[in-house]
């Protein structure tokens, strides 16, 4: 097991990947360099930029890390690529091409639908969406456990005539609460989706991994639009209930004693089920409250590699920054594929700011 807080050698192999049985059939010598992109808004998650002095057609293409550490050699594997679009250029000696490459989510992006393309109420959501996927792509596609596949579509749900099967399935599994995931070598999953508060962290950054996590590193935060009031107004037939929920509390950086104002969300007709009862609509506001109170931190960060991927929770305890013992869930990640294997991450975490 490397330890990735000391000294190491590392360069970097490249493989033609066969896309029907997903192992490596060749290894390329012509790379020059790479670079590797995840994020996790957009439909595919990741992308790369793979430079290289000959052609090689559309293909798949796997990168990995190779480190030597106290004479153990060991494989890192960073993903799987369809390389596609080369730009070239010539300098008098050489050409050089630049090829992009994509994640195999892109052959979901290229497919589309039949016209009018439903899955009915109350089918199994995981079920369906790993047979689209399985049958829409060439890589392997990762099951959902038996146990996680027991919800089932409220109403019936249609494909939309201008969406792909990719934007398809991220709103089929929405509705079971998971999302489209990657492993190592870009095999296909379904993940729970999941706060960094109920995630257990798979690496700590601390301030004595000088070697590890760079010195510099920045928060933002944006506070706008955050409400210190909530109020909830239901009327139907003759039963009329209000509820008005004040944040007070001196110490939250939103309340109205620290802003010396009121930001009011109002809530008309909530949709609570049943005929609710005026303590029900109070207990509505509380929660209304708290769920609005929840500030959003982005923490951008630089390391050296050590095996972290998008969708993962770390753990952040860089006193210097004012930040201590907080989880956190990386939704970016760029990876320079060269020696020191730079990383730089995004990673988000949410607190309250009323109780």
């Amino acid at each position: 097991m490397v330890d990735w807080t000391q000294s190491m050698q590392q360069t970097f192999e490249y493989y033609i990947v066969d896309p029907g049985t997903w192992k490596e059939v060749r290894r390329i010598d012509t790379v020059l360099s790479s670079n590797i992109d995840r994020d996790a808004t957009t439909d595919t998650l990741e992308t790369a930029t793979i430079n290289v002095t000959e052609t090689l057609g559309e293909c798949y293409v796997r990168i990995y890390l190779i480190t030597i550490q106290n004479g153990i050699t060991e494989k890192h594997c960073l993903g799987t690529f369809l390389v596609q679009t080369p730009n070239l250029s010539f300098n008098g000696y050489r050409q050089d091409l630049s090829l992009d490459a994509y994640s195999p989510l892109v052959e979901l992006k290229e497919k589309n639908p039949p016209i009018g393309y439903s899955i009915l109420k109350d089918e199994y959501i995981l079920d369906n969406a790993y047979r689209i996927v399985r049958e829409s792509v060439r890589a392997p596609v990762i099951p959902p456990e038996l146990e996680d596949n027991t919800k089932k579509l409220k109403d019936d749900f249609v494909a939309n005539l201008d969406e792909n099967w990719c934007h398809f399935i991220i709103d089929l599994i929405d509705n079971a609460n998971y999302e489209l995931r990657l492993d190592e070598k870009s095999q296909i999953m379904f993940a729970v989706k999941q706060k960094p508060a109920a995630m257990k962290p798979v690496y700590t950054f601390n301030d004595d991994n000088s070697s590890i996590l760079l010195p510099e590193i920045s928060v933002n935060r944006d506070l706008y639009g955050i409400p210190n009031v909530v109020e909830v107004i239901y009327t139907a037939s003759r039963h009329n209930y209000s509820a008005r929920v004040v944040n007070n509390n001196p110490d939250s950086p939103v309340s109205v004693k620290s802003r010396g104002r009121e930001i009011v969300h109002r809530v008309v007709n909530p949709n609570m089920g049943g005929m609710p009862s005026q303590l029900q609509v109070e207990n509505y506001a509380k929660r209304t409250l708290e769920e609005l109170s929840s500030l959003e931190y982005t923490v951008s960060f630089s390391h050296g590699y050590c095996g972290t991927r998008l969708g993962d929770c770390v753990r952040l305890n860089y006193k210097k920054a004012g930040i201590e013992d907080i989880k956190a869930k990386i939704i970016s990640q760029s990876i320079t594929c060269k020696t020191g294997c730079q990383v730089t991450e995004k990673a988000t975490f949410t607190t309250n700011l009323w109780r």
